[in-house]
């Protein structure tokens, strides 16, 4: 039969139109099975969090595309779902927390105390291209601390992030976590007489080491005005794997290196100590990072990183607030989802019911209400079937949706007044008083 297709929609001529079951492109569809996952990752950011004193918050996903703009700049605008209301107001639906964070901050500065530690898992829209790890729509997990200007910040929101990784069964030996500094890396740039006016575009050129060629990133550096001396330069310092080797370019501590310094000591002693590695490549390409800033990968490299962020002691006062130092972290759920997926968590995780109840026949319907409004009363998670059915099929059913114990109550069971519970996992059964 011949048919058209425009714009998503599959016409079959002479036919009624039928809509595609896939989810728009980039998003996802969570099924029950699938919410499995997603929740085991959610319970271990917020544990982590709150074993971490953070406090949490939320707002709304559609943001003012002006607040965007003010950090990301006007290019933002062909990475977002940017749109107009009915009444020609331009919003779009967030990329991410930090702005929306910050305009929060900013809104209640007066009566906050700080420092304040505040976190959110929140969902986060991006047209971009996808690849492995990247979708255009993600849930994101953001820990920030706004109002410390001391490095104890980094440390306590990478020791969270590390803390939850530990959580989900992660251990070192499949992740590193590598840091380095916007501010130590601009003292370098000085060291090789680059003007501070050209770090920007040097920046955003050496976020790129892995991402583009060598050739492409020196066409990029070349554009910033940089010679070909100063490139090859540049190119042996991000080579640079321990923090004492700048020294030999530096030729002194500089605070950046000192804070630098002071933020391995501080790993130290926490969760993150076998996991942390200074490495001078790391840049980020959010141009609002002022000083430390960090990514997290798997140690096999199959995927984007796991979780990045750093310091940003610039943007509270860009959005309209006061002055005041910030450190945040971004943690999105489908690099970490896809890992754990590849570990093959085991099949025994708790998504079951703790009970599923059944009956033969409506003689026994009331009884097995009775029965789950007790244990439901008394915390349980229960399963009431919805209709009689035969004693093969309800053992099935308990069987696939992973139930601990199953109840099948019949005429017999109502006439002793008890009924046998089996336990799913052992197949050991206990008597019940009805």
């Amino acid at each position: 039969m011949p048919y058209r297709a425009i714009y998503g929609w599959v016409f079959v001529m002479n036919s009624k139109p039928q809509l595609s079951s896939a989810p728009p492109r980039g998003m996802r569809d969570f099924y029950p099975e699938d919410m499995i996952l997603r929740n085991r990752v959610f319970d271990a950011w917020k544990t982590a969090a709150r074993q971490f004193g953070f406090q949490e918050y939320d707002a709304c996903v559609v943001e003012s595309l002006d607040v965007l703009i003010r950090k990301g700049g006007e290019e933002i605008v062909r990475q977002i779902y940017a749109f107009q209301d009915k009444s020609g107001r331009d919003l779009a639906l967030r990329p991410e927390m930090t702005p929306t964070l910050a305009r929060m901050i900013a809104a209640r500065q007066n009566a906050l105390s700080f420092p304040v530690k505040w976190f959110a898992i929140a969902q986060c829209f991006r047209y971009e291209r996808m690849t492995r790890g990247r979708k255009r729509e993600h849930y994101q997990w953001n820990l920030d601390i706004i109002g410390e200007p001391d490095v104890s910040a980094e440390a306590e929101v990478i020791g969270a992030a590390v803390h939850a990784l530990g959580l989900l069964g992660l251990t070192p030996q499949d992740y590193q976590v590598r840091f380095s500094s916007r501010a130590l890396l601009a003292d370098l740039l000085e060291a090789l007489h680059i003007p501070a006016e050209r770090h920007a575009a040097v920046f955003l050129a050496l976020d790129k080491l892995g991402k583009l060629d060598e050739p492409a990133i020196r066409d990029m550096l070349a554009d910033a005005g940089l010679d070909a001396h100063v490139r090859d330069r540049l190119f042996e310092i991000m080579t640079l794997k321990t923090l004492p080797d700048t020294l030999a370019i530096l030729d002194r501590k500089t605070p950046a290196y000192t804070a630098a310094e002071r933020l391995l000591d501080l790993l130290a002693n926490g969760p993150a100590a076998e996991a942390v590695a200074f490495d001078i490549s790391v840049v980020r390409g959010l141009s609002y990072y002022t000083g430390i800033v960090f990514e997290a990968f798997d140690r096999a490299g199959q995927f984007r990183a796991i979780f990045g962020g750093g310091r940003y002691d610039n943007l509270l006062a860009d959005t309209g607030g006061r002055p005041a130092s910030g450190v945040g972290l971004g943690f999105g759920d489908v690099v970490v989802s896809e890992i754990l997926a590849d570990k093959r968590p085991s099949a025994a995780d708790p998504s079951g019911p703790d009970l599923h109840i059944g009956f033969m026949d409506e003689a026994q319907c009331a009884c097995a209400m009775r029965i789950a409004a007790a244990h439901r009363a008394d915390g349980a998670t229960v399963d009431l079937a919805l209709h009689p059915e035969k004693a093969k099929a309800f053992f099935s059913r308990a069987q696939k949706n992973a139930a601990l114990e199953a109840l099948y109550i019949g005429p017999d069971d109502l006439a002793a007044d008890t009924a046998r519970v089996k336990n799913m996992r052992t197949r050991e059964e206990r008597i019940l008083p009805l």
